[in-house]
């Protein structure tokens, strides 16, 4: 039912399923990703520096993928097919963490995990605006990256408690995270009906040069804001190598990414609707202002209340801007050509991010993680003053 009331139109139940689905693939993958770093640098002896090479890799992996995977959505016309493989060969590399002997195996097994949410990636951002009322899409990507993101905080949450239980077991947090990948598959599969429009649909090739300048200069606009977001912003696994700084317990190192993901699903969805009524420009820059808060208060060395000051301004930019630059891609784009619209914004933003992730891991070794931070609040800076110049 679309009829609008005093709350803007209703969500269909789907929108909602798919926000569960990637909840429960975030518990699985923030249980381990929230330890991630701690057990490259500890256990496996791994250097800064090689933790911003792999995140970089993985990140930017996942974010590459998307373009074939969109794209080859948008020509079959099926999107939740493509969703399912993705979610399966996620939830299927989760015990390859668990018998990791060496950051080459976790390398290996954060590329095929990364690959994973590459190929479900763009198809589900498709099918999620394909399902949502088009004056709700800012709202219904809000609620999806609302509800990812309650994932992501309890993945985190759900590690502290196994490691204060298992004296700091690493692996057997990590066998634990397999069980809700594999509920997220099921969910998929059984919760969702794709929309009849796309099912069986055949079109031409979407990565022809032809159909690609189908794709017009507000949307190019949208990819470049994305790609500068990404530079400003490099891997949160520098949030956890930060907190481990402050000298608490190994098992408690993760409360920092259930602060930060508390906060960012708070913000997400109250943003998302904001930005269905108030300027793009405006609300991506007032989270430009929020980063460059985050990353001041993150380069000083105050302790645990000034890193979760930091974390928690960290969240509430990413409340403000990844729902928000998603509805500004479904907006600016073709409907037959939106699984390739989100995969191209993502291989710049992923590339973007590699960059990025290696400098700050880069910086870290040789200067401190103060320079990591200072570095990003500069480029904020700039992003920030391109996004005021464009009229």
């Amino acid at each position: 039912m679309n009829a609008k009331t005093n709350t803007g139109p209703k969500l269909p139940a789907a929108i909602w399923v798919l926000g569960c689905v990637s909840l429960l693939m975030d518990v699985s993958s923030e249980m381990i990703h929230s330890l991630l770093p701690l057990f490259l640098v500890g256990p496996l002896g791994a250097s800064a520096a090689a933790v911003g090479i792999i995140e970089g890799l993985a990140e930017s992996t996942a974010l590459i993928v998307k373009v074939f995977s969109g794209a080859l959505s948008d020509y079959l016309g099926k999107r939740k097919a493509l969703a399912v493989f993705g979610y399966s060969l996620g939830a299927a590399t989760k015990p390859l963490f668990a018998l990791a002997s060496g950051a080459g195996v976790v390398l290996t097994a954060r590329l095929l995990d990364r690959v994973g949410k590459g190929v479900r990636g763009a198809p589900r951002d498709a099918l999620v605006a394909d399902i949502a009322p088009p004056e709700a899409r800012g709202a219904a990507f809000g609620l999806r990256q609302s509800l990812d993101t309650v994932g992501a905080f309890l993945g985190p949450l759900l590690a502290v408690v196994l490691m204060l239980r298992d004296a700091d077991d690493f692996r057997a947090v990590f066998w634990v995270a397999v069980i809700p990948g594999a509920l997220a598959v099921a969910l998929l599969v059984l919760g969702v009906r794709e929309p009849e429009r796309h099912v069986g649909v055949a079109s031409a090739n979407p990565i022809r040069r032809d159909s690609l300048a189908r794709l017009s200069p507000a949307y190019w606009w949208v990819v470049a804001v994305g790609a500068f977001f990404s530079l400003a912003r490099f891997s949160e696994a520098f949030l956890v190598l930060r907190a481990r700084q402050s000298g608490i317990a190994v098992a408690l190192v993760p409360l920092v990414m259930v602060a930060m993901n508390l906060v960012y699903a708070a913000a997400a969805y109250p943003f998302g609707k904001l930005s269905d009524r108030v300027g793009h420009r405006a609300l991506l820059a007032a989270g430009l202002v929020v980063l460059i808060a985050a990353d001041a208060v993150l380069a000083l060395d105050g302790g645990w209340p000034v890193l979760i000051a930091g974390v928690a301004l960290w969240g509430i930019h990413m409340g403000m801007t990844q729902g928000l630059l998603a509805a500004m891609v479904a907006h600016t784009a073709p409907a037959q050509l939106r699984g390739t619209a989100f995969g191209v914004f993502n291989l710049v933003s992923g590339l973007a991010m590699l960059l990025a992730s290696g400098a700050a891991g880069l910086l870290w070794d040789r200067y401190g993680a103060a320079s990591t931070f200072h570095a990003g609040a500069a480029f904020s800076v700039l992003a920030l003053l391109a996004l005021l110049r464009r009229r």
